[in-house]
């Protein structure tokens, strides 16, 4: 795959986090990761459009950068630009765990067994997410991720491997080292806590010591 057409679409799916539903947006990053772009293609204009979700000039150039040249169909990519602001999520994160996660987590041992001093991988830290835009979401692991390539594979990676134990709608936000990130991140990252470093300084903590 094009590394540009690549790395389009695993930016727009970033910053699509918060406003796309989770079991959808889990499963367009696994189509990435697994290069099933024509899929993706299909799919993702339809579903922007369907749940309402505008894009500003930014996303929807990565929209046409990502999906056009895989069959991506004109008239709906072109309908996803929006003229208004993004829209707030609504969403609050907090550092603690709710109580129903056991004092031995093991989605942290299994993810600080995979991650730790591995090549590409950066900072690898998780917060819990509140609430949405109806109020009425419940606690969501949310695992954050800076890594220097490779990042769509990595992704769908480490949502199978949530999905194994027990998370059914994985949210894994695998961040290139240096992006300005969207108010979602921002606020995730203001209330996480790290779970463990790779291999590679990416040269720009994602949270400061």
């Amino acid at each position: 795959m094009d590394p540009d057409i690549e790395q389009s679409c695993h930016e727009l799916l970033v910053r699509l986090a918060g406003r796309l539903p989770d079991q959808t947006l889990w499963r367009f990053r696994d189509w990435l990761g697994e290069g099933a772009m024509s899929t993706l293609a299909r799919t993702l204009p339809r579903s922007l459009l369907k749940h309402r979700i505008d894009l500003n000039q930014t996303e929807y150039r990565l929209l046409v950068a990502g999906l056009i040249p895989h069959g991506a169909d004109w008239h709906q990519v072109s309908s996803t630009l929006g003229v208004d602001e993004v829209s707030d999520t609504r969403y609050t994160f907090s550092l603690s765990a709710p109580e129903w996660v056991n004092s031995v987590d093991m989605v942290s041992v299994v993810l600080h067994a995979t991650l730790r001093g591995r090549p590409d991988v950066g900072e690898v830290r998780q917060s819990w997410r509140h609430g949405g835009a109806d109020g009425m979401g419940g606690a969501k692991r949310v695992l954050v991720v800076t890594a220097l390539n490779g990042l769509p594979r990595l992704a769908g990676e480490l949502q199978r491997v949530l999905r194994v134990l027990g998370d059914e709608e994985p949210s894994v936000e695998v961040l290139p080292p240096r992006i300005e990130l969207p108010e979602y991140h921002q606020a995730a990252l203001a209330s996480s806590e790290l779970v463990c470093v790779g291999a590679v300084d990416t040269g720009n903590r994602l949270v400061a010591a």
